[in-house]
């Protein structure tokens, strides 16, 4: 076997990535502190296909250059935009007909495993910050929680895996 050069992998112009049909997820990220972690989302978001990524609060914004580091230009081919709080964003996106969604250790919430993500549904899928999670007053507003079953003695994962598990999950059910 041989690893295949960049110019075999049929990767997409700039253009034609804009022109390409998206998921309709938005991903809210609720004040993550690491300019890192949101340029790895930028970069997740952009190999699934997600339309757009909503950054609150503390997020840094591009342009950056820590953020720059991990998205290695994915800020420039997926869709943002900013919220000062994750409420108003929230508010913005129910008003559009999303389904708030958090991605969080909460009552009720549902095994990644065994959600299923719906055809013709939009989603707002929000990932929380790296020490506190979801902050209590958005949790209280989403419609539903999805969990990542773990087995270890630690209780979490860092934000931006768990946005690459919960991305390709529902890339894979709904492409």
């Amino acid at each position: 076997m041989r690893k295949l050069l960049n110019n075999e992998l049929d990767r997409p112009t700039l253009d034609q990535y804009a022109q390409q049909d998206k998921l309709p997820i938005t991903i809210v990220l609720d004040n993550v502190r690491s300019a890192q972690n949101v340029g790895s989302f930028f970069r997740t978001a952009d190999a699934f296909g997600m339309e757009h990524i909503a950054l609150c609060g503390i997020c840094t914004t591009p342009p950056n250059r820590e953020l720059h580091k991990t998205a290695l230009g994915a800020e420039q081919s997926v869709a943002w935009s900013y919220y000062p709080t994750t409420l108003e964003c929230i508010a913005e996106l129910r008003s559009k007909g999303y389904r708030i969604v958090a991605v969080e250790q909460i009552e009720d919430s549902t095994s990644l495993d065994t959600f299923r993500a719906e055809e013709g549904v939009k989603y707002a899928l929000v990932f929380g910050n790296e020490v506190d999670g979801v902050a209590d007053e958005v949790a209280e507003v989403v419609d539903a929680a999805i969990e990542i079953p773990q087995v270890g003695i630690k209780h979490s994962l860092n934000v931006s895996v768990s946005a690459g598990v919960v991305m390709w999950e529902i890339f894979r059910q709904l492409r």
